[in-house]
């Protein structure tokens, strides 16, 4: 989730992560002190985030299952993966699908370092450290080259990650860069952080930019999310809380609050 940052390659545990954040949020334990700390710090100014942080993570878990299983997709592409937590992108897909090939993009070295230990022994699944904002880098990288065939239709994921990249970085324009290069019948699925209150919005990217390792991008409006659909076909029920995405038996816990929402669904290329 702390994607848009320049690569780096040293890990300092001193200033929070987005990424290490949300591992915190979801029962993590690869988080340290300063993480934990903003974690408790945005729970007083939104105190819905965690419940969000685990509905998203239920909301991925759905799009995996529904791809694999109804629209036969067997390569799947996390981008701004973050910390491996319990059952990743990798352990669903290929729970519905043993021949389903998975690749995580991110820019955190910590990521980078946890990840190919955490796939070491599977020869379906890789790790590579990238900058989002180059999709064409990312689609191009040997390792997706060499596990994935692009001409078979790919699950490109952007879910929780794109509130960190500023509109200056045109994250909807990344999207489309994204789909441009995925033949068709692939998909993408996005959601990001949502909010109507103009003044939430504003203290929430400045307090964010204040704490974290990373250059927060922005909350932004539904209709501004909206945007990153043009030109897909969306799948049923369309951009909703991502929470009654396709719900299931395990439907999220409701946050008590309401000043933001994790907001977003899946598109079909043409």
């Amino acid at each position: 989730m702390s994607y848009h940052a320049p690569l780096s390659h040293t890990i300092d545990v001193t200033r929070p992560s987005v990424a290490r954040m949300y591992n915190y949020y979801l029962g993590g334990k690869d988080n340290y002190p300063a993480d934990r700390q903003v974690c408790e710090q945005l729970l007083v100014h939104a105190p819905s985030t965690q419940i969000l942080a685990v509905n998203s993570r239920r909301f991925l878990e759905r799009l995996i299952r529904c791809l694999a299983l109804e629209h036969g997709v067997r390569q799947f592409l996390d981008i701004g993966s973050g910390l491996p937590t319990q059952d990743n992108v990798h352990e669903i897909a290929q729970r519905h699908a043993a021949d389903a090939r998975v690749i995580y993009v991110d820019n955190d070295p910590m990521v980078l370092a946890y990840g190919r230990a955490l796939l070491e022994d599977n020869d379906r699944t890789a790790v590579i450290q990238a900058d989002l904002r180059d999709p064409e880098a990312i689609l191009d990288h040997p390792r997706v080259t060499d596990l994935f065939d692009l001409t078979e239709p790919v699950a490109a994921l952007y879910v929780s990650v794109l509130h960190c990249v500023p509109d200056e970085d045109a994250p909807a324009e990344l999207v489309r860069r994204t789909a441009a290069r995925l033949r068709s019948g692939s998909f993408l699925a996005v959601s990001q952080l949502v909010s109507e209150d103009a003044a939430f919005r504003r203290d929430i990217t400045g307090l964010m930019r204040e704490w974290t390792d990373s250059h927060w991008g922005a909350v932004r409006r539904a209709r501004e999310v909206d945007s990153f659909f043009t030109g897909l076909d969306l799948l049923a029920p369309g951009l909703v809380d991502v929470s009654a995405w396709r719900a299931d038996p395990r439907f999220g816990p409701r946050p008590r609050t309401r000043e933001w929402m994790e907001y977003g669904g899946v598109g079909h290329v043409r």
